[in-house]
């Protein structure tokens, strides 16, 4: 039986593409359209072999970015050039209205009157005496890092997942397991003695299913790329 996680719940395309534009270190108003294309093919490609379920207007927006990339490839008329629209223009409207609702948004999360993102933010981290400030982690990060692993393991692996080989809900027992063990967990630990791709596969949607259930937190401290995993004993 396949076990599906539904995307919309973490993330929609907009944040896939803010994610792409931050990790690339470009401007909104000049996004290098077909690195930033191929690169949003490559987490679509990513989230099938996950078998996430892909949201449709992640489709649509696959298929916009497509279509802007070959008209940047047209050659252009010398005398047409000033006359012609960029074909990012709509795009980069979009995300800059969508970066102002979101910045909205976490200006009224910050007072406490809004709180909506599954991945907390601000963890007091377990086991030292000493708080130490976080800041959120995606999915999209989340996949950073799990394609990290996948890659540092096996370099040429085309990534299949055989949902018969291994069972999702006896891997969230095993890592609620290891977290109560181990208070914090670095993510890249948690597949350390994996070396089925298909294991390591299983293992993360697990992951997914338990964090999006409250079951576990995800964070990154301000002084470290890394992120970390902790268990939530008790619901708040």
């Amino acid at each position: 039986m396949t076990f599906t996680t539904k995307l919309e719940i973490f993330e929609g395309p907009l944040d896939l593409l803010l994610h792409l534009i931050k990790i690339n270190e470009v401007e909104i108003s000049d996004i290098p359209i077909a690195t930033i294309t191929d690169q949003y093919l490559e987490y679509l490609d990513l989230m099938k072999a996950l078998d996430i379920n892909i949201a449709g207007d992640f489709l649509v927006m696959a298929s916009t970015l497509m279509h802007i990339k070959s008209k940047m490839l047209l050659p252009k008329q010398e005398d047409d050039l000033a006359e012609i629209e960029d074909p990012r223009e709509e795009i980069v409207r979009s995300l800059t209205e969508y970066m102002q609702l979101k910045d909205a948004a976490n200006e009224l999360a910050s007072r406490d009157i809004l709180y909506r993102d599954v991945f907390k933010r601000g963890i007091e981290m377990k086991g030292g005496g000493e708080d130490i400030t976080t800041t959120k982690v995606t999915l999209y990060d989340l996949m950073d890092d799990f394609k990290k692993v996948i890659r540092k393991k096996h370099p040429d692996i085309v990534l299949k997942f055989n949902a018969e080989s291994w069972s999702i809900k006896k891997k969230m027992i095993e890592i609620i397991r290891i977290l109560n063990e181990k208070k914090n967990l670095l993510l890249g630990d948690l597949f350390s003695t994996m070396e089925s791709v298909s294991e390591m596969i299983a293992t993360f949607l697990a992951l997914l299913e338990l964090i999006r259930t409250g079951f576990v937190n995800v964070f990154q401290g301000r002084e470290s790329s890394d992120i970390m995993l902790e268990a939530i004993n008790e619901k708040t």
